[in-house]
């Protein structure tokens, strides 16, 4: 990590870096409640492809998200090197399967672009903004709208 992206910036909100194939995402990190290494997920009868299944995490089943077919990239299938974040949103804990956790950065609001207009649909409505650090473009997704509507409002 570069000593931009470690240091803390007064006024700053930290984020929770991560890659799904060559593109980098990022989450307030006082969504996630922990970062763990991929365990295979017991499928669901008719759930959305975008749902890879369910895990047990110390007694609770929690769902999991494949973020490439949630937000409409190549999707591979998991492996021992992807990743799980755990995040917390609107009451619902959940799993998101991302490559790999990159950074944790100090995103102050200078460094904060509202998202382009130039998205798919799908993608559109998960990233909120986009942080340019350095030479990167990270977008700041919205956990809170992974799940599908009938599971939020449960």
């Amino acid at each position: 990590m570069s000593q931009t992206l470690r240091k803390s910036v007064s006024g700053g909100t930290e984020m929770v870096a991560f890659r799904v194939g060559p593109q980098e995402f990022c989450v307030d990190i006082r969504a996630v409640r922990e970062i763990r290494g991929w365990s295979p997920a017991t499928t669901l009868p008719h759930a959305p492809h975008y749902i890879l299944g369910v895990i047990n995490l110390r007694g609770t089943v929690l769902p999991v998200v494949n973020l490439a077919a949630r937000l409409g990239l190549p999707v591979e299938p998991p492996t021992p090197r992807h990743v799980i974040v755990v995040v917390a949103a609107e009451d619902q804990v959940f799993g998101l399967l991302v490559d790999s956790v990159s950074d944790i950065l100090s995103v102050t609001p200078d460094l904060l672009q509202s998202a382009p207009d130039l998205a798919q649909d799908s993608a559109k409505a998960f990233v909120s903004s986009v942080v340019a650090i350095e030479d990167r473009m990270i977008a700041r997704i919205m956990p809170e709208r992974m799940l599908p509507e009938r599971l939020r409002t449960a």
